[in-house]
């Protein structure tokens, strides 16, 4: 699996580094013993077409100059400090770099470039054969006078996290199944110490989850239940904040099969929202972060099978409620439905759920980020402000209870699917049925898997999301 780089902090640079430096002042060029013709140059290099970097090629090395000044004028200078970070990915990929020194003196923009850069040069190479004798960048030095060393610990953590993220959702069905899935998620959580708990298909069935065993009655394979905790001594949170995560590992649609064309060939990454879940614990733990966090995943493949489950069938879910089935294509609601119910046992103070949901939500707003609403205004609110810094940026959708309207049934307490106009947010409204806590739902179906590298985001997973929660749980007051 893609590992990322290693990133320490240092006091110098060697000479001989390939390396990034930040200009913030004309001082720096003193220091670096530029001519007057050499400083000329640069400067009408940084003037012509607004330009940020200037790369300098000294034989030996490479040297990047990075107008600090321009980047900070900026509303959000650590994404664009992000995007410039990308550019430079390119620059090592092309020269087979496996060091970089990076000195900039101001914390934001260095950690912002570095994020950039790192998340740049992920690849998922597991199943090419052909060998690749290149390893990638091996370490990054920095020089930061305002930057401490767990700061850049944590910024490493998380960033491994993504990585974590993006290789689970790009696994194939034929490997990823349920119980695999379980398996990499218990090994992952002994290493950072996080309780893990695996509930079989019998334990299901003994706790009466109709969602997610009518979602899985077309497979051959066995579905999954799994409770990860991450509960820390020092927690500052007197009640939980529960996770809730999509964990479908392959989508066809059921009996309400798929069309085939570049709708079915990625759904693969329909656990995405699962991924992303995971990951953020994962990334709190390792860090330490001081809040009480639990997340649920119900994980399964949604197959036309065996004896699968049909339009018009009716099915009793965890919390007792009965829904009718309209549509099998809408089992990830069903499976999230159970696992929020599951959750309310630990009356948490806030409930969130993560999923690649509904094709709505990518129509309304695209690739560029992520759908949400909910009845806990305040906090999404705070998740929205969040979004903004780390770019995982969230538009608000309404969460009017007329939209319950669309989602009732004559045969059963709820229909599984609302009409043909505000398909997310009948969506989301089906979830509130199942949760007594504040509740918050993403719908991450735009930018969860990309068919085209954006900025920093390769083409197939992006991790999405999980920076996101990260930040958001850690700053949770």
């Amino acid at each position: 699996m893609k590992k990322i780089p290693e990133i320490t902090l240092v006091k110098d640079i060697k000479a001989t580094n390939s390396v990034v430096l930040g200009i913030s002042d004309q001082k720096v060029f003193q220091e670096l013993g530029f001519s007057k013709e050499q400083l000329d140059y640069t400067l009408e290099q940084f003037d012509a077409e607004q330009k940020t970097q200037v790369w300098i090629n000294q034989f030996y090395r490479n040297k990047i100059l990075l107008d600090v000044r321009k980047i900070v004028k900026h509303d959000n200078p650590a994404e664009i400090a992000r995007r410039e970070g990308a550019k430079v990915a390119k620059l090592v990929k092309e020269n087979k770099l496996s060091s970089l020194g990076i000195s900039i003196d101001n914390a934001t923009v260095l950690c912002g470039f570095v994020e950039g850069l790192v998340l740049s040069l992920y690849s998922f190479p597991k199943y090419k054969t052909a060998k690749n004798n290149y390893q990638g960048l091996k370490d990054i030095k920095l020089v930061c006078a305002d930057l401490k060393k767990e700061n850049i610990t944590e910024l490493s953590n998380v960033l491994e996290a993504v990585f974590i993220a993006r290789n689970l959702v790009n696994e194939p069905q034929n490997f990823l199944t349920a119980s695999v899935y379980s398996d990499i998620m218990k090994d992952a959580s002994a290493d950072v110490g996080l309780e893990f708990t695996c509930i079989d298909k019998t334990g299901i069935e003994r706790l009466g989850m109709g969602g997610l065993l009518a979602v899985n009655m077309g497979s051959v394979q066995k579905p999954t239940f799994n409770i990860i905790e991450w509960k820390p001594a020092n927690a500052t949170n007197t009640k939980p904040i529960v996770l809730v995560g999509k964990g479908v590992v392959y989508d066809t649609g059921g009996l309400s099969l798929k069309p085939t064309e570049h709708s079915m060939d990625f759904m693969k990454s329909d656990m995405a929202g699962s991924a992303a879940v995971f990951s953020a614990i994962y990334a709190m733990a390792k860090n330490k972060v001081d809040k009480h966090v639990i997340a649920l995943i119900a994980a399964t493949d949604n197959r036309p099978g065996k004896n699968a489950y049909a339009p018009g069938d009716v099915i009793k879910m965890y919390n007792g409620k009965t829904v009718e089935v309209m549509n099998t294509d809408a089992e990830g609601r069903l499976t999230l439905a159970d696992a929020l119910s599951y959750g309310d046992q630990f009356e948490p103070e806030l409930s969130i759920t993560m999923a690649t949901l509904t094709g709505a939500a990518a129509r309304a707003i695209g690739t560029h980020g992520i759908v949400g609403m909910g009845n806990a205004s305040k906090k999404l609110s705070q998740m929205r402000k969040v979004g903004d810094a780390v770019y995982e940026r969230i538009v608000e959708f309404p969460f009017w209870d007329e939209y319950n309207e669309e989602i009732k049934s004559p045969m059963a307490d709820l229909s599984n699917l609302g009409g043909p106009m505000g398909g997310a947010i009948t969506a989301g409204k089906f979830l509130e049925h199942f949760v007594k806590a504040p509740f918050i739902h993403l719908d991450i179906a735009g930018p969860a898997f990309l068919h085209k590298e954006q900025q920093y985001n390769p083409t197939g997973g992006t991790g999405a999301g999980v920076r996101l929660l990260y930040q958001f749980v850690k700053n949770y007051k």
